[in-house]
């Protein structure tokens, strides 16, 4: 409201002292007091209402009206029961200041003006957002989205003083008013939000982080793949949007609460709008996906790559690298009603790896328009195009934060396991909470349509070797296809502890007894490539001490570490123990 509205309204018994040009000030508050100094307690845009008890000599009021300008109140008020006439001091103080002064009639209580600017503001603020709200609501069902998201976050931040972001699941930001949210606060509120989802707390959820409380409303998807309610939650739960509210609102009125309810609404809106747009890229990656699977020849293989590659890398000019990503949600049944089977993880698997495959340093819903994911039963697999000229400069969107590092860690350009999941794995374990798993396997780079099976199939192996591993979310790349560790997660547990046993307990039992350290030995001796001289030197020893121990670990284990097959079983048995 205005100061203005306050003189037209007779039963508040207010008469202007001084600020004429200055009642088009925005009411946003009230607040009472009789503290000289009580400028913690404002935040701006407030009537002080003051009964003037701080108020001994004209000296006084010169430094609390400038606390008062320097919040950025819009009035004063100033109460005639305890004076009389307003003090002339305060008058010229606040003109000097250009604070609007009132003087409140001592008929009048304070508690009458506060209730009626407190209704006021309320309402106001409510019923304007509400009313733009439901326009920008028609305007977003009935034709172009009239700016998106932050329109609706602007009018938060400037008709309720609420700071909101729009996160995605794994805490990136889609959309925000003013400074962006930092990525780890984002990822960390995503998790509060999936966790509590998870135990099936209802919204909106509150969290506290560095001191700050936050509020965390869920966007359900409403299009044409939205889960159907009656549906368990574990089908949505990871591909769901949030609204975070920088506030509690543990206290807020239900008005409030059914604005807010609102606005989710509206932006699942976008949101639709968003996945509708994602329609093509996920045909094409179905359709190059069956044919590949089917078997095709490479040239009609190739006639498809050619339609997908304007499509996601446009005016690329020359045809692209691909690249496979496959991943798989798996739940268990333990303690629930839901067999694991009767989950459709597919689509939940499909908004997640195109999530995952977004750059998170890259805002906005937009930045996944490279990415083409479809999913076949329980898996997910994503074409991702790379750029064939490395001079651009510019690497393919999708790609991890950390994704450059991995380049110059492996030599090669575009998507790589052990960078992928850096920035998502917090808030997806909270989501998969105790009964899930995601895993995920990505494939060397192919030039042709000759190479993409090979790379679906490079792909998918990694998977099963991320698979074997412990953790909520894990993931593994084709480089690790070429060496031992493909084969030792398969290995049976049994299996791996009658070996390791069978070679290493004797040289264990024999270290507990006499500290002799064979097992150290043994494995710098291996890691030496039986180099006698360089093993020596790395355990500080004599070449005679040396060939002592390893003539004990041959006589404990009844082996020859001069034979290859001998010392391939103790490495893999150092590697599985």
């Amino acid at each position: 409201m205005r100061l203005r509205a306050l003189l037209e309204t007779d039963a508040l018994g207010l008469r202007l002292l001084g600020g004429e040009d200055e009642l088009d000030r925005t009411v946003r508050g009230v607040m009472t007091t009789d503290l000289r100094d009580p400028s913690r307690y404002l935040s701006g845009g407030e009537l002080v209402l003051t009964g003037l008890a701080w108020h001994r000599d004209p000296e006084d009021s010169e430094p609390f009206v400038r606390i008062l300008a320097g919040a950025g109140v819009a009035g004063l008020a100033a109460g005639e029961a305890e004076l009389g006439d307003i003090p002339a001091d305060l008058v010229d103080a606040c003109r000097r200041h250009r604070l609007p002064l009132f003087a409140v009639h001592e008929t009048v209580a304070f508690a009458t003006i506060t209730e009626h600017v407190v209704r006021q503001v309320s309402g106001e603020r409510a019923g304007d957002l509400a009313a733009v709200v439901d326009r920008h609501r028609r305007l977003m069902t009935s034709g172009p989205a009239g700016g998106g998201p932050e329109v609706v976050l602007d009018l938060l931040t400037s008709d309720l003083d609420l700071r909101a972001w729009v996160l995605s699941p794994t805490g990136r930001q889609i959309a925000g008013a003013g400074a962006p949210l930092p990525a780890r606060l984002g990822a960390v509120l995503a998790g509060h939000h999936l966790a509590a989802t998870r135990t099936g707390r209802r919204a909106p959820h509150r969290a506290v982080v560095a001191g700050t409380t936050y509020s965390l409303f869920p966007i359900r998807n409403t299009g044409r793949g939205a889960v159907p309610a009656a549906r368990d939650v574990r089908e949505s739960v990871l591909s769901d949007w949030l609204l975070a509210v920088e506030a509690d609102a543990s206290d807020w009125p239900a008005a409030r609460l059914d604005l807010l309810q609102g606005v989710t609404q509206l932006i699942a809106v976008e949101r639709d709008r968003r996945d509708a747009a994602r329609t093509v890229r996920r045909r094409l990656a179905q359709e190059v996906l069956e044919l590949v699977q089917a078997g095709a020849a490479p040239a009609e293989i190739a006639a498809r790559l050619r339609v997908a590659a304007p499509v996601l890398l446009p005016g690329l000019g020359v045809a692209p690298q691909w690249q496979v990503v496959v991943a798989r949600v798996d739940w268990s049944t333990a303690d629930r009603a839901a067999a694991a089977g009767d989950i459709a993880s597919g689509p939940v698997a499909q908004a997640l790896l195109e999530e995952i495959l977004v750059d998170p340093a890259v805002s906005g819903p937009d930045s996944a328009d490279r990415i083409a994911v479809a999913h076949t039963g329980e898996e997910a697999i994503a074409l991702v195009p790379l750029p064939t000229a490395p001079e651009s400069g510019e690497r393919a969107e999708g790609a991890a934060a950390d994704g450059g590092d991995a380049e110059a860690l492996h030599g090669e350009p575009g998507l790589h396991a052990d960078a992928l999941l850096a920035s998502v794995r917090e808030p997806l374990s909270a989501g998969l909470a105790d009964d899930g798993r995601l895993t995920l396997g990505v494939s060397a780079a192919v030039h042709s349509a000759e190479g993409l099976r090979g790379a679906l199939e490079e792909a998918r192996h990694a998977r099963r070797v991320a698979a074997a591993r412990p953790g909520r979310v894990c993931a593994a790349g084709h480089h690790e296809l070429a060496s031992h560790v493909l084969l030792l997660p398969f290995v049976p547990d049994d299996v791996r502890r009658a070996f390791t046993a069978r070679l290493l307990d004797p040289l264990r039992d024999y270290d507990r007894r006499h500290r002799a350290e064979l097992i150290e030995t043994l494995e710098a001796f291996l890691d030496c490539d039986g180099s006698w001289t360089r093993c020596a030197a790395r355990l500080h020893l004599h070449v005679n001490t040396l060939r002592y121990r390893v003539g004990r670990i041959e006589q404990l284990t009844g082996r020859d570490l001069a034979r290859l097959e001998d010392k391939l079983d103790f490495f893999l048995a150092l590697r599985m123990s």
